[in-house]
């Protein structure tokens, strides 16, 4: 699963272009908020589908909601084929799908994610109350990266990420996702955005993918800074932070799998 191969030259200018969708524009060099009431406006909560929209199941149990927010937030792929079906109903019937996986066959109380984005760049609710908790500053425990559940929010992006990327949809979408997270707990994008893999021996999330979170960071700073956002409001202490394990020649093959989502030392399921 380890693929050598890489993102293709245009990755730059997707990226590029999510900012630019995120509400920023390039002036001489900079950027500037489009639209913008103050330049003291705060970046947006992206537009967003949520639980009763795709028609979630109850969860199994009550999720656990905690005061301290999360310190990182995790970039995930689903493992799943790469679609060309972007429509809202795809997206809404693949978060469905990864709700009954997560309670049919893995006997979570719910999905385990707190965000879902497709391939058609549709962002959805995950996990029951994590739309709020993020409104409200907390942290809903999920279940998708082994003993660090407490401290990250996930993010699961439809695809498997090996040997391409994502759609430019699917980039702009995860650029305003990681910015309204970043601001909404005031994180620095360059010490919070990570991937599966940094935490767990997983492939996850994907060669290409991971290789692009450099410029994501980048490209979520450069919304939060056209916000006028403090980057440096929450600073990880020193000595705490990812393990960065080696990722593993081989993996389960299966959709939804991609890695370790519970260990013994999270309490929750």
């Amino acid at each position: 699963m380890n693929s050598t191969h890489r993102p293709g030259p245009n990755r730059r200018t997707v990226l590029r272009g999510a900012v630019v969708a995120s509400g920023s524009a390039v002036l001489g060099g900079t950027f500037a908020t489009v639209g913008a009431a103050s330049a003291s406006a705060e970046v947006v909560e992206p537009s967003l589908y949520t639980r009763a929209d795709w028609r979630a199941r109850p969860p199994a149990g009550r999720v656990q909601i905690l005061a301290t927010p999360p310190r990182y937030v995790l970039v995930h792929h689903t493992a799943t084929a790469n679609s060309t079906d972007h429509s809202l109903e795809h997206a809404l019937a693949l978060s469905r799908a990864i709700q009954r996986f997560h309670m049919d066959n893995n006997g979570w109380l719910d999905t385990g994610q707190q965000l879902t984005i497709s391939r058609g760049g549709h962002v959805m609710e995950g996990r029951d109350r994590s739309l709020a908790a993020v409104r409200e500053g907390s942290h809903v425990l999920g279940a998708h990266v082994a003993n660090n559940n407490s401290t990250c929010i996930g993010i699961e992006n439809e695809g498997t990420y090996m040997e391409e990327g994502p759609t430019a949809a699917l980039s702009e979408s995860l650029v305003a996702t990681l910015a309204w997270l970043c601001t909404a707990y005031k994180l620095d994008p360059h010490r919070a955005i990570l991937g599966h893999r940094d935490f767990n021996a997983t492939a996850c999330p994907g060669d290409v993918l991971y290789a692009m979170l450099p410029e994501l960071r980048d490209a979520v700073a450069e919304v939060m800074r056209a916000r006028v956002v403090d980057l440096a409001a929450r600073r990880v202490p020193d000595g705490e932070g990812p393990t960065r394990p080696p990722v593993p020649e081989h993996e389960p093959d299966h959709a939804f799998y991609h890695g370790p989502a519970r260990g013994p030392d999270d309490l929750t399921r």
